[in-house]
This record gives structure tokens, sequence and C-alpha cells, in this order.
């Protein structure tokens, strides 16, 4: 133990993840402590971690935070998370960060104080490479094309900001790849509300529980997008081409409009949305590239509109991941089984059920006939904790015929998933 090199023992000591525990281990010996004092790079407190947080009071959290960043140097990632914790003083949080941002790199910051403590403006103009920040007000953002220059990931969650605010910050990183917006709490100067985002950089962007009239992104490598739990009047994507994965879960959108961004697409996944499937095909078809395809609990605008394999198979030929839910209303089976064209690269297949009834295994085997190549079906059932005795008698007849389907697929690694 002697002979390690204290920098060494300063990156177990970072590992290690929670302040206290990082203390405790400090402790162990002299060098040990010289490690944490001279070569300690990333320091969390999170209320989450110690349950005596909760048993101190604010000023005394202050006070210990204060002693265990102050006695280290060079600090690169720094969190300070805490949630259920009373207000802090502003000037001790800000004594923190003017201490440490020279040479922070990540910053995860949740803190509540009175007043306010400004992180843009204490942060600005450094390396900052990633920052998330919480539960928190954005404010009066200037117009500074380098005010972050080397940031590359910003999340925003529950964070209060006008939209022009959101606009100008986003500006203001020149390099950044990946945005997280949460929940953000936007605030507009008309009866509209409306976000116009524009990042040449951007490669990666999460949006969840955002409600808006219209979200204009313009992003030229954009590659990721995902969507969850929005309200949206019109989303708009304008892209050249680079997006690769689109995933949609729980989406009310009136206009969805990618453009040409998603010529390239590699991963389409659409989960508990209201789809308009002529619109939506006429997007996607143009990828050739698309390799996995989820359609999953997708209510169709138009109540006979049946999306059939034969589409799939022709215009997406090296689909080798497909995702869809069995969904029977009003008599109607809206993935059907039409034509004769195969899905030869199609490896893994899933499908699943809501409500299940006597066509199931039939619907099951007509797929696997359709993908002479799969290699793993994964089956997903929702099974109701009140069961009547003809929903147990099919659960039963469904049993006997995906075993007699096992038989007569050998080759075929069959799972279930059941909630």
């Amino acid at each position: 133990m002697e002979n390690l090199p204290v920098e060494f023992i300063g990156n177990i000591l970072s590992r290690l993840g929670g302040a206290r525990d990082i203390v405790i281990a400090s402790a162990t010996c002299k060098k040990w402590r010289e490690a944490y004092c001279r070569s300690l790079h990333t320091l969390s407190f999170n209320s989450n971690d110690w349950s005596g947080y909760h048993d101190l009071t604010a000023s005394r959290i202050e006070i210990l935070i204060t002693r265990t960043i102050f006695q280290t140097t060079g600090l690169q990632g720094l969190s300070i998370l805490m949630d259920d914790v009373d207000e802090f003083s502003a000037s001790t949080v800000i004594a923190w960060l003017m201490y440490t941002r020279q040479t922070l790199r990540r910053l995860i910051y949740n803190v509540q104080t009175t007043p306010n403590v400004n992180i843009l403006e204490i942060c600005g103009r450094q390396k900052l490479e990633m920052l998330e920040l919480s539960r928190n007000s954005i404010t009066g953002v200037e117009p500074n094309f380098q005010r972050f220059p080397c940031l590359k990931s910003l999340s925003l969650s529950y964070v209060s900001v006008s939209a022009l605010d959101l606009s100008l910050l986003l500006t203001a990183c020149p390099k950044v790849e990946i945005v997280e917006l949460i929940s953000p709490e936007i605030a507009v100067s008309d009866a509209q509300v409306t976000v116009e985002l524009s990042s040449p950089t951007l490669k990666s962007i999460y949006v969840e529980a955002i409600s808006l009239d219209k979200f204009i992104l313009e992003a030229d490598n954009i590659e990721f997008l995902h969507l969850k739990d929005c309200t949206l009047e019109l989303f708009e994507l304008i892209g050249k081409g680079t997006l690769k994965h689109f995933k949609i879960d729980e989406v009310s959108v009136i206009h969805l409009d990618v453009g040409d961004a998603a010529d390239n697409l590699e991963v389409v996944e659409i989960s508990n949305f209201t789809i308009i499937w002529p619109k939506f095909y006429q997007m996607i078809s143009k990828s050739a590239k698309l390799r996995t395809l989820r359609l999953w609990d997708v209510v169709f605008d138009v109540e006979d509109e049946i999306v059939d394999l034969e589409t799939i198979a022709v215009c997406f030929p090296q689909l080798s991941h497909l995702s869809l839910s069995y969904d029977l209303r009003d008599g109607v089976l809206h993935y059907g089984l039409q034509g004769s064209s195969s899905l030869e690269n199609v490896t893994v297949l899933e499908l699943g059920w809501t409500v299940i009834n006597d066509l199931f295994s039939d619907w099951v085997e007509g797929h696997l006939k359709r993908c002479p190549n799969v290699k793993k079906l994964i089956i997903h059932g929702v099974v109701s904790e009140a069961k009547t005795h003809e929903e147990c008698q099919t659960l039963a007849d469904f049993t006997s015929s995906i075993v007699q389907i096992m038989r007569r697929y050998m080759q075929v690694d069959v799972q279930f998933e059941f909630e």
C-alpha cells in the first residue's frame, strides 16, 4: 500500500463517489490524506446517499460541505444533490463554485438557495464540459456565443426558463452534443408557447414532460431524438439526414415533421402514440437502412388502418429487430400478415398483447413464418390480477399453442415477459 502513487490513490478515492465515504477512507493513513487533498478529482454530496443529512440543519450541512471542498485542490467533477434539504445560503454556494470553477469539468447541481444562484454567470467562460442543473431558474442569458466554450453535455430538469433564454443558452454552447430537457417550466411572453432551438453540433436530444404549441429544432448533425410524455401541437426537426435513432413514447402531437432528417434512420421506436400511418410511413419510408422498428401500443387515427408485413419487408430490407404489439379492436387487427415477402434479416422478434384472445398464437406463428432466420422470440403479455374462467381458458389455450410452436421452431430462443 505504501508503494502506491498518490495519483493512483486519488483515483481510488474519486471512484467511491460519496463525499462521506471519501473522507472516511482518506483517514486510512497520511498518504491517503495527502491523496484526498492533492489528487482527488471527483466529489459528490447527495442527500440520498446518507440519511444523516436529514438529521442536520442546513447551516450545519453547509459547514461540512465547505470544509470538505476547501481541503481539495483541482476538482474536476462536483455533484451537489440536496433534494430534501432546507435552502442553503446563496453566498456559501457561490463560494463553493468560485473555489472549484477554474478546474471543474463536470457539475451536477440541485441546490435550493435564497436568493437563486446564477450558475451560468459563475461557471461561464471556464472549462466546464458537462452541466446538469435541476430545480433552479435561468434568467437573463446574454447572447454570448462563447459563454460555455467547452460544454458538450447539458441537462436541465425542472428548471424555470423562458423560451428566449433557452434558445440563447444553446447558442452559447458552440460545442454542445447532448441535451436533456426534463419537465422544464417554459415562460413565454405571448399566448402561444413556442420554443425554437438551433445547434450545428447537437447529436442527441431527450425531451420529457413538456407542453408546447410549437417546438422547432434545427440541428444539422442530430443522430438521436427521444420525445417522452410530451404534449405538442407541432414538432418540426430541420436537419440534413443525419438522424439515426428516433424514439417517441407517450406523446401527443398533431403535426410531426422530421423532413429529410429521417432519410438515414436505423432505429424507430414508437410507443403509446396515436399515429396516422400513411403520413408516418411516408416520413420513414426512405429509411432503407432501418434495422430496428418498434410499434408498441400504437393507436391508429383511422380505425380500420392496417400495417402489413409486406410493406415493412419491402421498404426495410435491412431490418433485423421487429417489435409489434397485438391489438384487435372492433374486429380489426392493425398488423396484418398480407403478402408473401420474407424479412430475411430479422433475427430478433418481439410480439406482445394488451388483451389476449384465441388468435394471438396464430398471429405469432404467422410472423415466425415470415421471419425465417429469427433467433430470438420475446413474447410480452399483460395478465390481469382478477381473471374470469374465460380468461384463464384463453391463457391455457395460448400456453398449449405456444408449446407446439416452440417444438416446430426448435432453433428459436423463446422468452416471456409478463406484467
